[in-house]
């Protein structure tokens, strides 16, 4: 099959879950026999090679501004794939519904992966928010057919839009720590601090975290591995600014980590990792976690209970005051518990959550729609 997918910054990169997403399907589908060539944004791309991995990598340029930059380039990626004889066309983000339409008018199959609830986050303005959700509506009418990540989601959608969406979850790889001096470059010690990994925006709920491990007592470190782009957003700095005023000296910023050896190092060596995502479906980073044979401790979401199958995997915690503190302190005084999470985390992945198992069913999917 020849397959385009876009709608992400482009490759290779690590700034979002979607550029993670398509870096390990992506090269998967190429080792099966597939042509795939991925849109990348130009002006992101200062060298543009022509291929990565193995796949063909086509930089299309964007009108660059903070609002018109992603659905410009995903427009114009859109609309140049769909003329260019593709077998079907993947495209992430559900900001880009509203452009199914192309491919839709010039008879080339195409899906979309919508990833999560983007108009339910409290960071987008309400103009935002109204163009998310109804970006997503027009995408389950123009797509042929549409991905959502979690059974939830999938609910989700049939009763919001009245579309049965086809569910393929993320995947993750299972891994072991190879490089334990990395954590002498954060200041940490192997079992020494807990760890998030994610954007510092209020719907992650890092401030909640924040807040409950300071009342829980504990004498670990809270380890914040995550950024977000501050400058002219007024939501995300003043969220910055309150995080930082309810920590303590056991809280420590590390800033955005890049090199993904280093997420990985710092997965591996944590006593757990403290999961508050709640609108974005199953996500990546715990999925992460688990693969690295992580304790996780998450928020009670139907995504991440999904993920968790209702507690066996992992410790859930609610947004009630002191919950969370009293499941740190349960999880700290049950060294045996932790470490039945940290042994059976990798059995999560293997069971249900492998890019081999993802890309076979983005395989099926996209041949059963050719054959259509």
């Amino acid at each position: 099959m020849k397959i385009a997918i876009l709608g992400l910054r482009g490759l290779p990169s690590t700034y979002s879950g979607y550029e993670a997403f398509v870096s390990e399907l992506a090269p998967r589908l190429v080792a099966r026999g597939h042509e795939v060539t991925v849109y990348c944004r130009s002006s992101l791309f200062p060298e543009k090679p022509a291929t990565w991995q193995g796949i063909s990598l086509r930089y299309v340029a964007s009108l660059e501004h903070k609002i018109t930059s992603t659905l410009s380039h995903s427009f114009l990626s859109l609309a140049d794939a769909s003329l260019r004889g593709f077998d079907v066309i993947l495209v992430v983000n559900a900001a880009n519904g509203m452009f199914g339409f192309i491919p839709r008018l010039l008879g080339c199959p195409s899906v979309l992966n919508v990833d999560g609830m983007e108009w339910l986050r409290p960071k987008w303005s309400p103009t935002a928010r109204f163009v998310f959700k109804n970006s997503a509506r027009l995408g389950c009418l123009f797509y042929n057919r549409v991905i959502t990540d979690a059974e939830e989601m999938h609910r989700l959608y049939a009763q919001e839009f009245g579309i049965d969406t086809d569910y393929i979850a993320y995947g993750a790889n299972i891994e072991t720590s190879e490089h334990p001096e990395v954590l002498a470059r954060y200041g940490l010690t192997s079992g020494g601090y807990y760890l998030i990994a994610s954007r510092l925006v209020p719907d992650n709920n890092a401030d909640l975290i924040v807040r409950e491990f300071v009342a829980s007592g504990s004498d670990k470190i809270l380890a914040i591995a995550g950024g977000a782009d501050y400058r002219g957003n007024t939501v995300e700095q003043a969220f910055l600014t309150r995080l930082k005023a309810i920590a303590n000296d056991r809280v420590r910023f590390l800033g955005h980590v890049g090199e993904t050896g280093h997420v990985k190092e710092l997965h591996c060596h944590s006593f757990g990792y403290i999961h508050g995502h709640q609108f974005g479906g199953i996500n990546p980073s715990l999925l992460k976690a688990l693969g690295y044979g992580n304790c996780v401790l998450a928020l009670d979401t139907p995504f991440n209970s999904e993920v968790l199958a209702g507690g066996d995997y992992g410790l859930l915690w609610n947004k009630s005051e002191g919950h969370l503190a009293s499941q740190i302190r349960k999880i700290e005084g049950d060294p045996a518990l932790r470490q039945t999470f940290c042994s059976k985390a990798p059995e999560r992945i293997r069971d249900q959550f492998t890019w081999d198992k993802i890309t076979s069913q983005y395989e099926t999917l996209f041949a059963r729609l050719i054959a259509r």
